[in-house]
């Protein structure tokens, strides 16, 4: 076949439109397209074979099966509920229970404690960076006294040793004998931060030792509401304090 004879056929072709939509049915939408179709069909197809897959395994399903779910699940109204089992603890066990809580916070409360006491004698309780400025007062008489008052002289250390508030010698004794302790700026700056760090750990440690002390009094709150005497709220429980209860007074044999 020539080329010319390939172009005049090529040229007497019709260009391939899309099946006009009818006039009454444009309020429908467009007509699908083929594609559209094909899609539609493996989609029908896939739900058919799904629905076929199920029927097979409910048919067979031994009717004599039985497993737990099938009582603690119904249907209420179109919805699958599982029901949620029972509390099965008696109030004796919730009461030992609260006692062995009582013990575990106790134990930590009194571990939390010993560091505490530890960190403290370590620590000295000096003065950390941060911390409440302490105040040194010296008493005069006149304002001259105010007005030529002299610190280091007061004090008969050295002016590079007045901000100390710790191994602060007096003249006499570094006559005697070399300052004890570092000297060097950095390393004094360095030691200062770990102070500080010391103390910020000893801040934080105080603060968990008086939160477990208050879980351990709302734990034994909630022990004590297990017993059936009458009781009266006083007092309404926070983030630091448990509830308050007057109970009736009974007397024991």
């Amino acid at each position: 076949m020539s080329a010319a004879f390939r172009k005049a056929a090529k040229a007497r072709q019709r260009p391939h439109r899309e099946r006009a939509q009818p006039a009454a049915r444009t309020k429908l939408g467009l007509l699908e397209k083929k594609k559209d179709y094909r899609l539609r069909a493996h989609d029908y197809h896939k739900k058919q074979n799904a629905l076929r897959a199920l029927q097979k395994k409910a048919l067979d399903k031994n009717p004599d099966e039985f497993y737990f779910k099938m009582i603690r699940a119904e249907v209420k109204d179109g919805v699958h509920i599982i029901k949620q089992p029972k509390n099965e603890i008696t109030p004796e066990q919730v009461k030992l229970m609260r006692t062995q809580d009582i013990k575990y916070v106790e134990m930590k409360r009194v571990a939390e404690a010993k560091k505490i006491e530890h960190l403290k004698a370590e620590l000295h309780l000096l003065d950390a960076a941060g911390s409440a400025a302490g105040r040194h007062l010296f008493f005069v008489d006149t304002e001259r006294e105010v007005r030529e008052f002299d610190i280091a002289a007061h004090l008969d250390t050295v002016p590079e040793l007045v901000d100390r508030v710790y191994n602060r010698p007096t003249i006499a004794t570094l006559q005697r004998e070399a300052v004890k302790g570092p000297t060097d700026p950095a390393l004094l700056k360095k030691l200062a931060q770990q102070r500080k760090n010391q103390y910020d750990l000893l801040r934080q440690r105080i603060e968990r030792e008086k939160a477990m002390f208050v879980i351990s009094q709302k734990i034994q709150t909630r022990k004590d509401l297990l017993d059936k005497t009458h009781k009266v709220k006083v007092k309404k429980e926070t983030t630091t304090a448990p509830a308050i209860y007057k109970f009736k007074f009974q007397r024991k044999r």
